[in-house]
């Protein structure tokens, strides 16, 4: 059986999940931090993959970014950058569709933090930044980790959106899901049984895992 679709699945769900903590945590943040026009904007945005038909998403994306249009264009002549049928577009995509599994859960937990503990902090002279490491975040830890398991899971599963921008090439952009897409179609029931299985397996683990944690290990400093 070709492993490559599961080590490549993985390999883009590490990847995702790395980007979108770097970028989730400061917009998860900034978007606690009041509730302006545009906040409101941003955060619809943010929100409209968990809406939104993969397909539309992965059709708009394939024509931002095609090297004949606009932008995919001017990436492809100024910088020979290619995100269409590419790992690089896989992981664009992915960014986008899992964002609002990482920013959620961070967004509400940071909502639902005591002010005082802020202001508590800034009166000894601590930065915002520092606030934001040593007393928000091992605040909510149950929740950043939810938000990391999620979205890395979430990931694991993508089809219409991965399908789209990047297709269906061998050991470059065919993930499991996709695998187990041509295997039925191809009524190779093995296969897909095989990768719906792994696919499976591994989505539970990490599930059951983070609850076990949450409820069991992670408490918040303040109960």
């Amino acid at each position: 059986m070709d492993l490559s679709p599961v080590t490549l699945t993985l390999k883009l769900a590490a990847i995702t999940t790395l980007l979108l903590l770097l970028v989730g945590l400061p917009l998860a943040w900034w978007l606690s931090r009041g509730r302006s026009f545009f906040k409101i904007i941003a955060e619809a945005l943010v929100t409209m993959p968990l809406v939104l038909p993969p397909s539309v998403l992965g059709f708009y994306l394939l024509l931002a970014f095609s090297p004949q249009h606009g932008l995919g264009k001017w990436l492809h002549n100024s910088f020979n950058i290619q995100f269409v049928f590419s790992f690089k577009g896989l992981v664009l995509a992915s960014v986008i569709y899992s964002m609002p599994f990482m920013i959620g859960p961070i967004k509400s937990a940071l909502q639902q933090l005591p002010v005082s503990l802020e202001q508590a902090s800034y009166s000894i002279g601590k930065s915002k930044w520092q606030t934001f490491i040593n007393v928000s975040l091992p605040n909510i830890k149950p929740s950043l980790l939810t938000a990391t398991v999620l979205t890395f899971a979430h990931t694991l599963g993508e089809f219409g959106v991965v399908l789209m921008i990047g297709g269906n090439i061998p050991g470059v952009t065919r993930v499991a899901s996709i695998a187990v897409y041509e295997s039925v179609e191809q009524m190779d029931y093995s296969a897909a049984n095989f990768y719906s299985l792994v696919l499976f397996a591994i989505t539970f683990i990490l599930v059951t895992g983070v609850f076990v944690l949450n409820r069991y290990r992670f408490k918040s400093p303040l109960e």
